[in-house]
């Protein structure tokens, strides 16, 4: 499997320790880390392409885009589009650069203009790692920058597809480039002189990390990182749609989502109603093969990752909490998963704010669940993170479902739905759950700059 993609020679890179994808507890491939060589190789590449690139007009680019999402699409239905949550919409929005004209004294004016960055670089997560590397590369390169993007050593294959499939539409070699490799390779694109901006979606430590490296070079960042989410339940809810909505906030791809609403606030008043129907539609989850259409959680990324996991529920419990059901490794009958890494689904009842499980982020299957009494109250329980990724409201009050959303310290507020994210719509964070922002059109101000052009139609003054 070569290393690197879309470069005018796809080289296999062999400088260090091979690292191994899994697939259910065996070997899929082994993919080559990128050392110095091959990093400072694919930015050089992607900055001759980016010189070609950028001087492209927006349509001329946007026909290569859509070429992208065209074939995307087609391999989707190979691939189960649902499965992969694959967003090709973001690959056909046309940007289209708009500036601004100012008139000035005398005739004269002023106008601004958006121009690209450069060489951008992408550093993905592991639990969505196609979507990722679209949601990074398709305004990078509609923008007219070129992207260089490593992907996370445990889901190193997807952005290799991607890569392939910009080559096939039309993408001119080394403008999209793909360079496996964890924290070492890394370093080396954020340290690189030539790169202008690094977007990162991962942990705080990490992100910390990136950002003060990106910091010695002066260079653009976005960071897209962990969260604790709230997800308040009012007891005038529509209390079928606010239970779908938890099981949503919760469960969705394993509990392997940083926006995920894993502390549930509900209403004392209706606790007993919505725990009872929790559990019983927690229970009936269908874990096993995610490829198998009546399949609703898969199983979790590594075998470190599910003992953490299973750990903090072992915590909780320690702690007071109460595991009403799941939180357990689960071996479907499937004789080939029997050795991959599945959990049930667990709700935990009787949590305290103080509790390991409702202030860190687990990353897997794991509801907890918290009583409140008043709307005041609540917020401010809400609000005692360091996180401010997402939240979620359900309540038939409209009044207070809007005031609700303005006081809650997150960068998205789902009123009476849980995860929804298309793609026209900005996604990002408050606090700690990093800063910039990604879908939409408002992307276009982190993967581009601004230039003002002051035009002088008269005679100059000097005090000279």
């Amino acid at each position: 499997m070569c290393s690197q993609t879309a470069l005018p020679s796809c080289n296999v890179f062999n400088a260090c320790t091979p690292l191994s994808v899994l697939f259910p507890g065996r070997v899929l491939c082994d993919m080559i880390p990128c050392g110095e060589e091959e990093v400072d190789e694919a930015i050089k590449s992607a900055h001759s392409a980016y010189l070609k690139w950028s001087k492209l007009s927006g349509m001329e680019r946007a026909r290569i885009m859509l070429e992208a999402a065209r074939i995307i699409r087609v391999r989707a239905c190979g691939w189960s589009q649902k499965k992969l949550n694959i967003h090709t919409s973001y690959l056909r929005m046309v940007f289209i650069y708009s500036g601004q004209h100012i008139q000035l004294p005398g005739g004269s004016f002023a106008y601004t203009r958006r121009e690209p960055l450069g060489v951008c670089v992408g550093i993905g997560a592991w639990n969505y790692p196609f979507q990722i590397a679209a949601w990074k590369s398709a305004p990078a390169l509609a923008c007219g920058n070129a992207m260089v993007f490593k992907p996370s050593p445990m889901t190193p294959v997807t952005a290799v597809m991607l890569a392939e499939i910009y080559k096939e539409a039309g993408v001119p070699d080394g403008l999209f480039n793909v360079v496996q490799g964890g924290a070492e390779t890394g370093g080396l694109l954020c340290h690189h002189p030539m790169v202008a901006k690094v977007s990162f979606t991962g942990s705080v430590p990490t992100g910390k990390k990136v950002m003060e490296m990106a910091a010695k070079g002066v260079k653009q960042v976005t960071l897209e990182l962990g969260g604790k989410s709230p997800l308040i339940i009012f007891k005038d809810c529509e209390l079928e749609n606010a239970i779908k909505g938890a099981l949503m906030a919760n469960f969705l791809t394993q509990g392997e989502v940083c926006c995920n609403g894993t502390r549930v606030f509900v209403q004392r008043e209706i606790m007993p109603q919505f725990l009872e129907e929790v559990v019983k539609r927690t229970k009936v989850i269908s874990v096993g093969d995610p490829m198998c259409e009546e399949t609703r959680m898969g199983a979790l990324i590594s075998k470190p990752h599910m003992e953490k996991v299973l750990g903090f529920i072992k915590q909780a419990k320690e702690q007071g909490a109460k595991v009403l059901c799941g939180g357990e490794r689960f071996v479907p009958s499937d004789p080939k998963l029997k050795d991959g890494y599945f959990v049930s689904p667990c709700v935990l009842d009787n949590c305290r704010d103080d509790m390991t499980c409702v202030k860190e982020e687990i990353f897997g299957p794991v509801m907890s669940v918290l009583p409140f009494d008043t709307e005041d109250e609540v917020l401010q329980r809400a609000n005692n993170t360091t996180f401010g990724l997402a939240s979620g409201v359900f309540t038939r009050d409209i009044a207070r479902a809007h005031r609700v959303a303005e006081n809650l310290q997150a960068g998205t507020c789902y009123i009476n739905n849980y995860n929804v994210g298309p793609v026209e719509v900005p996604f990002g964070g408050y606090k700690m759950s990093g800063f910039g922002r990604e879908n939409g059109q408002v992307t276009i101000e982190y993967y581009s700059q601004l230039k003002t052009v002051v035009v002088e139609m008269g005679d100059v003054e000097s005090f000279f």
